[in-house]
Parts: C-alpha cells; structure tokens; sequence
C-alpha cells in the first residue's frame, strides 16, 4: 500500500516553484522586483522574460544583491540588481509591465505606513496602464514552519486590511488574493487603464 501511495504522488520534477508560476511572467515582459526572500525565487522570475525582456530587481541593501548574485553564479543570465531606496525608484513612469513585491520576510510591514504607502505608490507610477502587481507574502505555514509557528504578522497592518488594503488606497484596482499555498499568500493587483 506503501509503494503504491508513493507512485501515485505527484513529481516536483521539472516543474518550476509555485510563487515563480503565480508570478505569470512571459518572455518579452518588462519586470520589477522590489526586495528579496528566496533568491532562487527571484532570479526564477527574472528568467521568465527571456533575452527579449527586461529583469530588475530594487533591494535595499549590499546583502540584498550578494544573495541574488550568489545563486545566479558565473555565466548565468542575470537581472539587472540595483541597490535603490523603495519609496523613490529610479524609473520612468510605465517602465514595466509586472512587478513583483516580495514580502515573505515582511518588507512592506517592516517600513513606516508613510514609507510603505509611497513605496506602493511609486510601483504603481512604474507600471503601464494595466500593468499589474503580484505580491508574494506569507501565507498559513506549512511543513516546518507549522509545527513551530509561521511569521510574526503585523496586527495593525492586518486589523486595517493588510497588503489589499495598501494596494487599494494608492489606486491599485482589482485587487485581490489568488491563493495561500505552500506558506505564501498571492495577492494581486491592477493598475488602471
């Protein structure tokens, strides 16, 4: 009975992490990423554009880019890192077409709601009209982390609606959460045409 359980589970074989597939980044996109969790995450994500893309990643700090460039290693196309303050990207407006915000490790709970709101806001100016965001944040743990508790939250910042809420209130519409699988929770958002 064993045997049998353990041929009919699912491979992982091949298959890319979930937070890379609910990103839906194409080749040829143009995307910004803002922080990092999981480097393989992030140069994964970078990867989907292909070499008619565009791949950025904005971290706030010198070990921010140490880790990104630790997985990429030698030979390997890469995102374009830039070490970069959140809340004043050095971007034109509607550069790209997706951004990701990856706040596993609470990048957004972790700024001032100033700070965090002008951060949002600026993702927001960055994108084209219609022009989405995805943010990967962390959802109900599972494995490990279930057993010995899951990631602090902010209670305020979840009382008052939580990354949804963020989105929203610096004009992000159609903001909603895709999913809460694999300990992250997916939420997206649109920017307006």
């Amino acid at each position: 009975m064993a045997k049998m359980r353990l041929f009919l589970r699912e491979s992982n074989v091949g298959r890319e992490p979930l937070a890379v597939s609910m990103s839906s980044v194409r080749s040829g996109e143009r995307v910004l990423q803002i922080g990092v969790n999981d480097p393989r995450i992030v140069h994964a994500i970078a990867g989907k554009t292909g070499i008619t893309g565009l791949a950025t990643v904005v971290v706030s700090d010198e070990s921010g880019a140490h880790r990104i460039s630790d997985v990429v290693g030698e030979g390997s196309s890469s995102p374009d890192v830039r070490i970069e303050p959140v809340d004043r990207l050095p971007f034109e407006d509607g550069a790209y077409d997706v951004a990701v915000i990856h706040n596993a490790d609470g990048l957004l709970t972790s700024l001032d709601a100033s700070v965090r709101n002008q951060s949002i806001r600026e993702v927001l100016r960055v994108l084209r009209h219609g022009g989405r965001v995805i943010v990967l944040e962390a959802g109900k743990p599972t494995g490990m982390r279930a057993l010995f508790g899951g990631p602090k939250r902010d209670a305020q910042f979840e009382t008052a609606g939580g990354t949804v809420a963020a989105l929203e209130a610096v004009g992000f519409a159609a903001v909603r959460v895709l999913g809460d699988r694999e300990g992250y929770r997916f939420i997206e958002g649109l920017k307006p045409r």
